[in-house]
């Protein structure tokens, strides 16, 4: 249920109302906007039924919430959300560029790749300590050696760093390095997994299951907003479709569809949706053009070498040709790329 008080309610209207609907056991939620404060209650709306409060003195109207996601909605938070890592925002001002390894394999080749994407205009570096992969057999990552590693990225380049979390007991450990805790496709509908990062004071980046709907993403964010954590970042990464010409297939369309459904900044993951190289740019200008608020590529030093995704890694001087031609879509959509040279 969404409270749009008035204009000019008092704090003490406002106290009442809130205090009201908590004593109903609904937890209480505020955004206050540049012409309105609304109040959204979460929990059993059947203890509202005989509750009159569209007549409570500084309510101006009262407005359920019809989707089954009510915190992330854009019903319930009208302006487009803004979050922060550091100095960087994702959200309605420049569109920021995620870039580095798929996983974190050798310190040399971290710290020349996290080089080579600062100087192009990246503004945050990627990497996966511990990485879930199809095969058992296949390189898992380094765990807590390559936090170090990141760690030791950022101390030289000044960037962010983002990594996947994949079990919950790793909460703790992952989020001692990472600034932005990462919860890959595979995890998407991990539900003890979200409620944990729920309760981190970290932004969350959530990637797309690969069969997932809309609505179905959506609710994995609603299930880490509900623990408190509203510093959330989706990631569209291309879905599984009967098409084989590409890893996955980009839906650009899921841009604009949840610019209309939610308030949180949404970015596009090309490389993942791609799965080869030469087709990561084209994919990255589509989504600009299409709205997003940000991008996550693949870059590789010496992607030939490199043990995880190397087929749709870039290499550092196509990664700043990227860049470039990004930046052009952006300016002819009437916003600034961050970081850009």
């Amino acid at each position: 249920m969404i409270i749009v008080l008035k204009p000019d309610h008092t704090e003490e209207e406002r106290l009442q109302i809130v205090q009201t609907l908590r004593a109903l056991g609904l937890s209480v939620h505020e955004s206050r906007g540049a012409h309105r404060t609304i109040l959204g209650a979460i929990g059993d709306e059947d203890a509202l039924r005989d509750l009159p409060l569209e007549s409570m003195p500084g309510v101006e109207r009262v407005i359920p919430i019809l989707k089954p996601y009510k915190l992330v909605s854009r019903e319930f938070h009208p302006e487009d959300s803004e979050v922060a890592v550091g100095s960087v925002a994702f959200g309605p001002g420049p569109v920021q560029i995620i870039a580095g390894p798929c996983s974190i394999e050798d310190r040399q080749l971290l710290l020349e790749t996290a080089q080579a994407i600062r100087e192009a205009g990246a503004t945050l570096l990627r990497g996966g300590a511990f990485k879930p992969r199809s095969s058992p057999y296949a390189f898992q990552g380094l765990g807590e050696k390559g936090l170090e590693l990141l760690a030791e990225a950022r101390e030289l380049t000044g960037l962010p760093v983002v990594t996947e979390l994949m079990d919950p007991r790793d909460t703790v450990l992952v989020a001692k390095y990472a600034d932005v805790v990462q919860i890959g496709a595979r995890n998407m509908q991990n539900f003890r997994l979200l409620k944990e990062v729920g309760n981190l004071d970290k932004p969350v980046l959530i990637k797309r299951g690969m069969a997932a709907t809309i609505t179905e993403w959506l609710m994995s964010a609603e299930y880490v907003a509900s623990q408190g954590n509203r510093r959330i970042v989706l990631c569209e990464r291309g879905i599984r479709t009967f098409e084989t010409a590409t890893r996955n297939t980009l839906d650009v369309s899921a841009v604009p569809v949840l610019k209309q459904h939610t308030h949180l900044p949404v970015i596009v993951d090309p490389s993942h949706a791609a799965g080869r190289y030469d087709l990561v740019l084209p994919l990255a200008r589509a989504a600009v053009a299409a709205g997003a608020d940000g991008l996550m590529v693949e870059v590789h030093a010496r992607p030939d070498q490199a043990l995880c995704d190397g087929n749709q890694s870039l290499k550092p001087e196509r990664f700043e040709r990227l860049v470039r031609e990004v930046a052009a879509v952006v300016r002819a959509v009437g916003r600034e790329l961050g970081g850009a040279p």
